[in-house]
């Protein structure tokens, strides 16, 4: 089975990527469209070059990569994946080889912890707009996608990996809850940039706290995010 995850950025896509990485059956791979976006952008990322020479640089070469039958040898490949590496002109019809699952938080609670890394943010770098676009791919094909909030993640970890577990069809395994401390061989070559936080865990965080406010020069990027959350957030996964 592959599996891919699609979030925007400062979601706990990492957390979650080392909890499946846990697993005895689970080989991981850790956005491997990033280069290929920005080659194609010119975005100006912390690491870029280093990033440009970690990966191919060409998406279809990419998507070659993640159709592989046995990636590592192992019965699950998890992918870990931005939803705004994946530009509009990129074909998505691969996407129909892997299950697909959203993984969706709060805008406000990205703003706070993007702002956290980067000086300036726009709406375009949070990836809600690209995320709804492949949710909506998905639906029309008829392809049964699963909606994660990682609030609910952090509220209760075993009830909500084992709901999702289910839904994917395998079995839970009890070591998702947590993870070595420290990098995994895995990551990205960005991880000493991004992944400091994770780096020190070795289990999901603390439940989400009071909602951060949010200054009145990043009010345009809510108005355009918090719909499409709550649009997503509608189809969230529920513990039973």
């Amino acid at each position: 089975m592959k599996i891919a995850m699609w979030s925007g950025p400062r979601n706990i896509s990492t957390a979650l990527m080392y909890s499946f990485g846990n697993r005895t059956d689970c080989a991981i791979l850790d956005e491997p469209f990033y280069a290929a976006y920005l080659n194609a952008t010119g975005a100006l990322h912390p690491m870029r070059e280093d990033i440009l020479a970690s990966q191919p640089t060409d998406p279809d070469v990419v998507v070659e990569t993640l159709v592989h039958p046995n990636r590592g040898k192992k019965p699950i490949v998890y992918q870990k994946h931005m939803t705004h590496h994946i530009l509009p002109d990129y074909s998505l019809d691969w996407m129909k080889t892997v299950r697909n699952v959203f993984l969706i938080r709060d805008p406000r609670r990205i703003l706070a912890s993007y702002l956290n890394k980067r000086a300036k943010v726009g709406f375009e770098d949070l990836g809600f707009a690209e995320q709804i676009r492949l949710f909506e791919f998905c639906m029309g094909a008829e392809l049964d996608p699963i909606v994660l909030d990682s609030d609910d993640l952090l509220r209760d970890p075993g009830g909500v990996l084992r709901a999702l577990c289910t839904a994917l069809g395998i079995e839970f395994q009890r070591q998702m809850l947590e993870w070595p401390k420290g990098p995994r061989k895995e990551d990205g070559v960005w991880a000493r940039h991004w992944y400091d936080a994770v780096h020190q865990s070795t289990e999901f965080g603390k439940p989400p706290a009071v909602l951060p406010p949010i200054q009145n020069d990043h009010q345009n990027i809510l108005d355009q995010a918090l719909p499409i959350y709550d649009q997503l957030r509608q189809h969230a996964l529920r513990v039973s």
